[in-house]
Parts: structure tokens; sequence; C-alpha cells
């Protein structure tokens, strides 16, 4: 589906990428709304240390139709009827919802936009497993299965989220870390002697183009595919339809940044992953983070106005950051924001 109608906003906006830390939904929903009030991009926070049914491939998992899963000493397994593990993810996921709404409702001015995130359709295939114990990702008829059955699942998922914040402009993250292994072979079997082959880009594409279809007609209004640096393939995004890449910058070559660049000239949005939370200084300055995005970006002949296009997050998740220094986080990315747009601005 042509990209054309999206608008983008006139100025940088920050964002987490999901992952928070602790289990208290009402405490990270008051802190995310906090500190990523408009013009920025508040997030559904996942909360993996609240256990099973709360990591991000039970989390996507709970949304599959027709498709159940339970949890077996290898993982997470598609299974013939719904167990306890299950239903635990789908309440975990219901009540984060409910929980959003409440303070949504309190608060004075709403934000304008929200995001979720899902794990794409291609890691979810590598992190279940089917009957026999082998990961769902080797069997063609289960990948295809799995696109969709998520692809049936986000429309009521997006109703839910979108009446939690009634008006707010809908985004959706989809969370492809496995797909450089993927595309190469190089996920092991549940044996680990020997390694899944390699899925076909085409594939990788056509199975994204089946969730972003969906997602689009349940009314999201902005798609990012996020994806690590390594072996980032982004044209497959870009052909899937996806509207922007979220990707950390830490380690991109040269000619990933070329092939950002034409995304960008292209209408695409580049969620630049600017901000490494986890190194050994703490959280770096607002004005190091912005020159690292400036030098790159005018190397490569964008004109800062262009600036207005991106969105700043972390570099990954922040779940294993202690909570105050997840909330620094934020700050600091809405600091680096305002930085980016003052470039861009002249």
């Amino acid at each position: 589906m042509p990209d054309a109608d999206i608008q983008l906003p006139a100025q940088v906006t920050a964002t987490g990428l999901g992952p928070w830390p602790g289990q208290d939904p009402v405490e990270a929903t008051r802190i995310i709304r906090g500190e990523l009030g408009s013009p920025h991009l508040p997030f559904l926070a996942e909360l993996p240390d609240r256990g099973v049914g709360a990591d991000a491939i039970g989390r996507t998992a709970s949304l599959l139709v027709d498709l159940a899963v339970d949890v077996q000493p290898h993982g997470w397994r598609i299974v013939d009827r719904p167990g306890r593990d299950l239903v635990r993810a789908r309440s975990a996921l219901s009540t984060d919802i409910n929980v959003l709404a409440d303070i949504a409702g309190e608060e004075d001015s709403a934000a304008d936009e929200f995001k979720v995130q899902l794990r794409g359709p291609l890691s979810l295939a590598a992190g279940l497993h089917l009957h026999n114990g082998e990961r769902a990702l080797i069997d063609y008829g289960a990948r295809r299965d799995i696109a969709a059955s998520l692809a049936a699942g986000v429309g009521e998922h997006l109703t839910k989220v979108s009446a939690a914040v009634p008006g707010a402009r809908l985004v959706v993250q989809l969370d492809e870390p496995d797909i450089a292994s993927v595309l190469a072979g190089t996920i092991p079997t549940s044996s680990g002697y020997r390694t899944l082959r390699s899925i076909a880009g085409h594939e990788v594409a056509e199975l994204w183009r089946v969730v972003i279809d969906a997602l689009r007609e349940a009314g999201a209004a902005e798609i990012a595919i996020a994806v690590p640096e390594i072996e980032a393939p982004f044209e497959r995004i870009l052909s899937a339809g996806a509207d922007a890449i979220a990707v950390p910058l830490r380690a991109l070559t040269t000619r990933q940044w070329e092939q950002l660049a034409e995304a960008v000239e292209a209408g695409k949005r580049l969620w630049a992953g600017a901000l490494q939370a986890d190194g050994p200084d703490g959280v770096p300055k607002a004005s190091a983070v912005v020159e690292s995005v400036r030098r790159p970006w005018q190397q490569l002949g964008l004109p800062l106005a262009a600036l207005g296009t991106l969105r700043v997050t972390p570099s990954g998740g922040l779940e294993k950051q202690p909570p105050a220094a997840a909330t620094e986080v934020l700050t600091r990315l809405t600091q680096v924001a305002d930085g980016l747009n003052q470039l861009a601005l002249g």
C-alpha cells in the first residue's frame, strides 16, 4: 500500500522500544506518559520481569487467532488447546490496556500518538515450537499460518488500545530481533546440532506484508520494523510497505547509512537507536548523542531541515536498567530530540 498520504511531523520526537524494568504496569505507564508527553511517542510498556506470558514471544502469541500456545521446557509451543500460560499472557496484556485507559483518562491533555510493540512474524516463528519440539520457522506452512494468525489478531488488539487512548494516532513497532539469523540460516535446531535453512528474502517481505496490511486495515497510522544493525535488510523492510526502519546506529556501515539516506529521501522515516544506555559511563550526554546523529546525516548530504523525519530511541530495550536509569534515558531522549530540532530549525 502506498504511503504518500502519511504526514510526517515537522519535528524530531522521542520514544522507547518497549521493554521496561519492574513488574508494576501502573508505575511504568505513569513514568512513560510523564516523560514522553506530546509531541513525543509514549508506548505500552513490556514488563518481562513479571514472568511467563510477559515475555515478547508470549505477549504477541496471545494475539494469535486459531493457534494456541503453551510453555514447555524448551519454550513456547503451539498446542491443540489453550493452557494456563496463554491465559496468563492474555490476562497480563488486558491488565496493561486497562491501566493505560485509567491513567490516560486522568490526563488533562491526551497524547497525540501512542505506540504498541509486537514480535514480527519471522522472529515469532523462530520463537515458537511445533508439536515435535522443532522451531516453527522450519516449516513453510507453519510460517504462513503464524503470519496469517497474527494478522487476524491485530485488529481486536488495536481496537482495545484505541479505546484506551481515544483520538490518539496509533503507531505499531514490529520487532524482528532474529531476522539476520533467519535470512542467513544460522538459527539452531531444537537439538542444537544443526541450523535451520535460511528463509528467502522475498518470503520474508511477503510475510511482513501480510501483517502490515492487516495493521493498516485495523487503523495503524505508522508501522515500523525494528531490526538489529548487523545485516539489517533495509530494502526488504521497505519493499514490504513499512513506513519506518528502527535500527541502532552504533555499528552501521557507510553502505547502511547510504541505504537509510535513500529511504529518508523517498519519504520513509528513520527511528534512530542513538542512545546506548548500557555503556560503562551510564547515560550519555545529550550533546554527544545529537552529534552522533548530525555527523553522518550531514556527511551523506541530507539537509538538517530533514531531521524532522526522525524518531530517536534507545539502542535497545531498558528492561535490565534500574527504574531510575530507564527514566533518565527517556528524559535524555527528549533532550536529544530538542537538540536535533534546534539544528533542523537552523
